[in-house]
């Protein structure tokens, strides 16, 4: 902007210089060739006073020695004929040519002639004087000389050089000036959209310098400034609010199962032995849903700090936690690799978004299923795939597919909360990445996460270790076995990030 900016005052200037200088140049060449021509023509009279008597009396008489010290001196050539145009005395630089035979005819006719009106750079023609030689009214003859304009035209074009070099300097000046004035007019636009960038990127922090640019822009920039802060404080307050009302919500939730279980005894009915094992399932299902919540708060409130993490070690720390559950629900768990895979990321992006895909694969394949993790070079970043052969779903219930807490009309009575696939569309959004969901072939469901490459100067990651996975959280069994927690170990990640953490598998 600041380019198009100058280039409009330059293109302003210039238009100004070519109106200022153009008719002073063409003023100047005429001055001097005004001048030039006003001293032939006085030579020229004075030549003309000379031949009248010369003429009259049938002799050159002493006009010849003038014009040869005339041309010697000054070297112009010059002429004087009769008024039958038979020339009388011509001096040793004499050129006779079309434009003298023109000055000739005029002059013979009585009238003075002189051109060309303004001597030009490019012009290489003499400048003719001639005046006719009168006596009594009656034209005798005439005068004629054509003066070289090399020493004209290098006075011109020396005027005209110093109008260029006056106008070059005013043009770097211009320009000059032009970058500090855009520079300070548009200082605030760009840090304008430097800030909104950095907003969008998720440092709500960043704010715009007000006290640059024009006033206009400075309110502009203080607007901004509180409308930020304004948008910043409304959202942190609303995850506040989930998360401490998800962390609050947990006391309560678990004294009420405390006392939940407590009646179990005291329940003789076959019937009410039923709703008791019930009322158990929704407690576990509000937990799920808590910890969605708080999950979900966690990742939305994350400042996008960018972490290297090898997808292919993380992928196979992932498939391992998930194993167990795997094979107590008799599905087939695969992991395909193609060797290491960096990516890109906020820190336990890749963690978290395979735990909800993996726990939903596993969930709906179903007895006799199978879930493939796969992850390869794609499109110059990494891609990780999770494909299962359950029922999948249909194009509608894609698109709603990342909605918070939204479940497909036939799995509502499947365990989970609805904010799986939210929380892997949030953690993928904050790493620029992208998260596609289509039916597979022939059946099931294929779920892909794609992650940047790092830059070549990034370090490259810890490698994960693989005896300390993290388990897959509140994976229960359908009858209700809890699997053992396994010690939480680190995934792949930078020295600069923390070890990442274990997701939820809700949803």
């Amino acid at each position: 902007m600041r380019r198009r900016l100058v280039i409009s005052y330059l293109l302003l200037m210039v238009l100004v210089l070519l109106a200022l200088e153009t008719p002073l140049a063409a003023t100047l060449a005429s001055r001097e060739t005004d001048r030039v021509r006003a001293d032939r023509l006085a030579d020229a009279t004075r030549f003309a006073s000379l031949a009248g008597p010369a003429l009259r009396g049938g002799g050159a008489g002493p006009l010849t020695g003038e014009l040869v010290s005339y041309d010697q001196l000054y070297g112009i050539g010059a002429a004087v004929v009769d008024r039958d145009g038979r020339t009388l005395v011509v001096s040793a630089s004499w050129n006779s040519g079309r434009d003298t035979r023109a000055a000739l005819d005029s002059a013979l006719a009585g009238q003075q002639f002189n051109g060309p009106d303004s001597v030009w750079p490019w012009v290489d023609g003499p400048l003719v004087v001639a005046v006719p030689i009168n006596d009594g009214g009656e034209v005798l003859g005439a005068v004629v000389t054509a003066t070289p304009v090399a020493k004209v035209r290098r006075t011109v074009t020396a005027w005209w050089l110093l109008l260029a070099g006056i106008g070059l300097l005013a043009v770097l000046a211009c320009v000059s000036t032009a970058f500090g004035l855009a520079g300070w007019v548009l200082r605030p636009v760009t840090e304008l959209d430097a800030v909104t960038h950095e907003i969008a990127e998720g440092d709500r922090g960043a704010r715009v310098q007000d006290r640059w640019g024009p006033p206009e822009l400075r309110r502009l920039a203080a607007s901004f400034n509180h409308m930020a802060a304004v948008v910043a404080d409304v959202m942190d307050r609303q995850r506040a609010f989930v998360a401490h009302a998800s962390h609050q919500l947990r006391n309560p939730l678990t004294a009420l199962r405390l006392r939940v279980e407590e009646l179990g005894p005291s329940v003789t009915d076959q019937d009410g032995r039923a709703e008791h094992r019930l009322a158990l399932e929704e407690t576990d299902r509000l937990a799920l849903v808590l910890d969605g919540l708080l999950t979900l708060a966690r990742a939305e409130r994350e400042q996008n700090e960018r972490v290297t993490v090898d997808a292919a070690a993380v992928a196979a720390s992932r498939v391992a936690a998930w194993q167990p559950l795997a094979r107590h629900r008799s599905v087939t768990l695969r992991l395909a690799t193609c060797g290491p895979a960096y990516a890109r990321t906020v820190p336990t992006a890749v963690d978290q978004a395979l735990d909800a895909l993996i726990d939903n694969a596993i969930k709906f394949s179903g007895e006799g299923g199978e879930v493939t993790v796969a992850v390869r070079h794609a499109d110059g970043g990494t891609a990780l795939e999770v494909r299962d052969t359950g029922p999948g779903m249909t194009p509608g219930q894609l698109d709603q597919a990342t909605e918070r807490f939204w479940r497909a009309p036939d799995a509502q009575n499947i365990d989970g909360a609805g904010l799986g696939l939210t929380i892997v569309a949030v953690l993928v959004d904050a790493s620029d990445g992208r998260l596609t969901m289509h039916p597979g072939d022939p059946g099931g469901l294929v779920a892909e996460l794609w992650f940047p490459a790092p830059a070549e100067t990034d370090p490259p990651p810890h490698a994960a270790d693989p005896t300390g996975v993290d388990p897959p959280p509140n994976a229960a069994d359908p009858a209700g076995v809890d699997l053992p927690a396994l010690p939480a170990g680190p995934a792949a990640a930078t020295a600069d990030g923390p070890p990442a953490a274990a997701g939820t598998g809700a949803g």
